[in-house]
């Protein structure tokens, strides 16, 4: 599955360097390859480090405390705590990817992470503080957040739906490692 992916990008990749080509010539080209060094270098750094991190919290917190805290198990509880977990995760992206899979495989439930990376997605409170706020105003902010409040544990709760529908739960567990 990894392997058809990646090869889907591959492709689309290849697509769009002929069409890059066709439009820009070999400029158009460099110019690509400079832009993706560029960004490579930038985020390269950033997701070594955070997988670095997300190894050491591994080591440091038992499984068996994330498994019961946002647990398969955990029911609604979990998908709750995992919608608040995720809109107090301060970090971007390059972070908490990597820290969402270190819960992932130390033993939450597919739900409980749905609604976490939903909780991340909608409410990152760092975002709120830093941008929203001061930018758009504390009324809209809290009309955004009363508007949105109930998407997390919804996404946790139709993901839970989704997984008794196919009747498999094994089919969303984390990547082997």
């Amino acid at each position: 599955m990894i392997a058809a992916l990646v090869g889907a990008m591959w492709g689309i990749a290849a697509v769009l360097g002929v069409l890059v080509w066709r439009r820009h010539g070999p400029a158009g080209i460099a110019d690509t390859r400079k832009f993706a060094v560029r960004q490579l270098a930038s985020i390269l750094p950033r997701v070594v480090l955070a997988l670095i991190a997300a190894a050491f919290i591994t080591t440091l917190v038992p499984p068996e405390y994330i498994a019961s805290i946002i647990g398969h198990e955990s029911g609604m509880t979990g998908i709750f705590l995992g919608s608040l977990i995720g809109g107090l995760m301060p970090a971007g992206p390059m972070t908490s990817y990597p820290a969402a899979l270190f819960l992932w495989q130390s033993g939450a439930g597919a739900p409980q992470m749905v609604a976490l990376l939903t909780g991340w997605s909608v409410f990152a409170f760092h975002r709120v503080l830093a941008f929203e706020l001061p930018i758009m105003g504390w009324r809209f902010t809290v009309l955004r957040l009363m508007a949105t409040a109930l998407m997390p544990p919804l996404a946790g709760l139709l993901a839970a739906a989704i997984i008794a529908l196919l009747g498999d739960a094994s089919l969303f567990q984390p990547l082997a490692e």
